[in-house]
């Protein structure tokens, strides 16, 4: 597998990932009625942030988005967000990408990564982030309306470096 930067001529094949993790409402806060341009909007971020997709041979398994969590007096802190195909998921996919996005910021020099709004009930990304370092430092009580399992909290995670 490969991560490289992402390119305009990938959003073809970024969108359907980005589109089927928002409309399942069950990880991210987006909108599940965004439209393509709106995602690419939200999804692809510019200087000094930067976008990457997760590649084997020539299909496309994830994509990650990072940079500055906040500008001004809290741009020394990173923030990031994956998103990983459903068939390919439990490959190693979200893995390679946060170790990509903690490299990426510590070669930078921020001071840390913050996650704002992880799902609770996202168990398999917090165990990720937690095998890598990050930390729970608050929880948002019932901040996340899971379409299941009803509102859960919204974890706030940070890696210091």
């Amino acid at each position: 597998m490969q991560i490289r930067e992402f390119t305009a001529a990938d959003w073809p094949r970024v969108w359907p990932i980005v589109r089927e993790v928002v409309r399942a409402e069950e990880t991210f806060t987006y909108d599940p009625r965004m439209t393509a341009e709106q995602a690419y909007d939200i999804w692809v971020e510019s200087a000094p942030g930067l976008t990457v997709v997760a590649v084997e041979d020539d299909r496309l398994l994830g994509t990650a988005k990072m940079g500055p969590n906040r500008s001004g007096p809290g741009g020394h802190v990173s923030t990031a967000s994956f998103m990983v195909a459903a068939d390919a998921r439990g490959r190693g996919v979200g893995t390679a990408l946060c170790r990509y996005t903690l490299d990426w910021a510590k070669r930078r020099g921020y001071a840390g990564v913050q996650f704002n709004a992880v799902a609770e009930s996202n168990e398999r990304a917090v165990t990720l982030y937690r095998r890598h370092g990050f930390a729970v430092v608050g929880t948002v009580p019932g901040a996340f309306a899971h379409p299941t399992l009803g509102r859960v909290g919204l974890h706030v995670m940070y890696h210091e470096f």
